[in-house]
């Protein structure tokens, strides 16, 4: 059975890998995280003169360098002096030379949102008549292509170590002391730290290239990385390498000095020593996501950054340790059942940590509904919200096999017989004895007595056999010496292989290795969704930038709201219809005129008329308007406001004699 064992682990790990990378494949190019919503001049706008300068409006601040925007004539020579300037709140803009001549004008930015992601995006404009242009403009977005398939790249590969440095860490401190003398978890937790320190400086060479052009010869310019370590995400990264020297010293620490203690007062002392300090070295790379990324902007950002921490360290103790769990159950001799029971508290206090936190995110980013339905954000956290529930559900049959074990007593494997008769009665005496309290067969102090107790008679019955005579013999005690130690090899290598057909025997430990092993594999697809999770637009700020475009491209557009809408008063000569024009029919400041008709088309002389705006999906209004006569059968106002955009009820009360009064209605789309 051990034999095949290695051979599933590795296809499940392909196939695992494989999903992982058709997960990153769609992360690129990532979604814009601030949108344009305006410009001056405008979007294919023809103006008479040359500006003397363009800006761009976005829903968000973002960050900007002097080649962000650029402004190239018809032959696409740049005709902006390069250096940009923010104009208050979320406007920028860039000088242009002087004497531009007529022609079509193509404006293309870069910049950065607050969080971290690059957005580019291009369009024209016109001095005198449109022309020709020569300038195309690339269909490759911001953050895509090579650099920007390495960069999503280097995300994952970095969430994913500082899930196995920090939870293997708490593993090893709060469930598994004995396990500082284990390799497999040192090479796992070394892992982790290896893992995290090299994507972190592959992004911060990547950043420069990733955030401007893209290029893959870019990613050694040390003008870019100068540039990248003057900005939020670069301080954010050069802080996660200068803990993570401290993280290499905790690993040191752990390993070594922590492993070699005797004493059991000293060892309390620098466990809890060890646990404050790594705390706070895990926290503190936490926080270098937290503060950089989105939980750094947007909605109640003073709460955010240190929910998003604790989200962060919920999730590496819970599959840090889950995936620790997972290689000592393979790969370790034996583990105490305690150990196992501590661990399911653990990853069950995580997992609380985890949905408290998880909820909060989750409305801040998505805020709606509609955003949860209708974006890709919020499909993607759903996506996200069904594997944890998978993942938990996997848990819970683990949790259950964890019972089992601590139900069922500890019971000596029967000895296993050997082609060597005393070591074989040594070995059996120490298997019992390294069996109790394990999940297993023995423990690696038990293994290596084992190993002691059958080299000494291994020597005593092959010196003869090797010597031909006398073992005092030089050559023959040479030959019998070379010959004892290979029989002491073959000796360790069986009792090995019998240690693991012990252990992989054992149904209890097999039924938990397999369910920790599936646990694993929904843990790496969960890490990846994520990694794209936090590459993309968050649906709060996608709908709150799509209505700020509707309603910049609504002022941009300027036309102009017309509706008729006949009445009847009742009266003689009570009917007529009135025509209500808005111009630009956009949120904010508004022309009113009021046109009211006879049947006929000829103008009709009444007393008053008034208009009433209500949004009802907003319990907004009604907002009453009186408008000024200026003419037989034409009323107007100026400055009439908008507040919001949506489907407004448009009431108009007419009175056409001293007793005869109409209201009626009709709805139209403002803004």
């Amino acid at each position: 059975m051990s034999q095949t064992i290695a051979p599933r682990v590795r296809t499940l790990l392909l196939l695992l890998l494989a999903v992982t990378g058709a997960l990153l494949a769609g992360a690129v190019p990532v979604s814009a995280h601030a949108a344009l919503t305006g410009s001056d001049p405008q979007q294919g706008a023809v103006v008479a003169e040359a500006p003397a300068q363009v800006s761009l409006t976005f829903s968000e601040q973002v960050a900007i360098s002097d080649s962000s925007v650029r402004v190239l004539d018809p032959k696409g020579k740049r005709v902006d002096t390069g250096k940009s300037s923010g104009q208050g709140g979320n406007t920028y803009a860039v000088k242009l030379h002087s004497g531009l001549p007529d022609g079509t004008f193509t404006v293309t930015y870069q910049v950065v949102s607050a969080d971290s992601h690059p957005v580019s995006g291009a369009f024209t404009f016109s001095i005198g008549a449109p022309s020709t242009t020569t300038v195309a403009v690339s269909d490759q977005e911001a953050g895509g292509g090579i650099v920007g398939g390495l960069y999503g790249f280097a995300r994952y590969v970095s969430y994913a170590g500082f899930i196995l440095l920090v939870g293997g860490s708490a593993f090893v401190l709060a469930c598994w002391q004995r396990g500082t003398g284990v390799r497999a978890v040192q090479r796992l937790v070394v892992s982790g730290w290896l893992a995290l320190t090299g994507a972190t400086l592959a992004m911060l060479m990547l950043r420069g290239s990733y955030t401007g052009s893209g290029k893959f010869g870019d990613i050694f310019d040390l003008n870019l990385l100068s540039q990248v370590l003057q900005t939020k995400t670069g301080a954010a990264l050069v802080s996660r390498l200068l803990l993570l020297a401290a993280a290499a010293l905790f690993i040191a620490v752990l390993f070594g000095a922590y492993e070699k203690r005797e004493d059991e007062e000293e060892k309390g002392d620098l466990t809890f020593g060890l646990a404050i300090g790594g705390f706070v070295v895990a926290a503190g790379l936490a926080a270098t996501w937290a503060m950089a990324e989105h939980a750094s902007t947007g909605l109640q950002a003073g709460i955010a950054m240190p929910a998003d921490v604790l989200h962060l360290l919920a999730v590496a103790v819970w599959l840090g340790g889950l995936s620790t769990l997972l290689v000592v159950l393979y790969r370790a001799p034996s583990i105490e059942r305690s150990a196992v029971q501590r661990f399911s508290q653990v990853a069950f206090g995580s997992v609380a940590v985890l949905v408290v936190t998880g909820i909060y995110q989750s409305w801040r980013q998505v805020g709606s509904w509609s955003a949860l339905t209708g974006t890709w954000y919020g499909q993607l956290l759903m996506i996200k919200v069904g594997l944890v529930v998978v993942l938990v559900g996997i848990a819970w049959i683990s949790r259950r096999w964890t019972a089992r074990l601590a139900q069922t007593p500890a019971k000596g494997k029967e000895p296993v017989k050997a082609s060597v008769g005393a070591a074989a009665s040594k070995k059996k005496s120490h298997g019992s004895a390294g069996s109790k309290g394990a999940v297993g067969s023995k423990n690696p102090k038990s293994s290596k007595a084992s190993t002691r107790s059958e080299e000494g008679p291994a020597e005593k019955e092959t010196a003869p056999a090797g010597g031909g005579g006398s073992s005092s013999s030089g050559g023959s005690g040479g030959g019998g010496g070379k010959r004892a130690a290979q029989l002491a090899r073959q000796r360790a290598a069986v009792a090995t292989a019998r240690d693991k057909r012990l252990r992989d025997a054992d149904p209890l430990r097999s039924g938990l290795r397999r369910s920790v092993l599936a646990e694993a594999g929904v843990a790496v697809v969960l890490l990846a969704v994520t990694t794209v999770l936090t590459s993309t637009e968050p649906g709060r700020t996608e709908e709150e930038a799509k209505a700020a475009t509707a309603a910049a491209s609504a002022e941009q557009t300027g036309e102009a709201l017309s509706l008729d809408i006949p009445f009847d008063t009742g009266g003689e000569d009570g009917k007529g219809i009135a025509r209500v024009e808005l111009d630009p029919a956009r949120v904010g400041g508004n022309d009113m005129h009021v046109y009211v008709e006879r049947p006929n088309g000829k103008a009709f002389d009444i007393p008053e008329v008034k208009i009433a705006f209500t949004l009802r999906a907003k319990d907004i209004g009604p907002l009453p308007v009186v408008p000024d006569r200026i003419a037989t059968g034409h009323w107007t106002a100026s400055g009439v406001q908008i507040p919001m955009a949506g489907s407004w009820q448009i009431e108009v009360t007419v009175r056409t004699s001293d007793i005869d009064q109409v209201t009626v209605d009709k709805n139209a789309q403002i803004g």
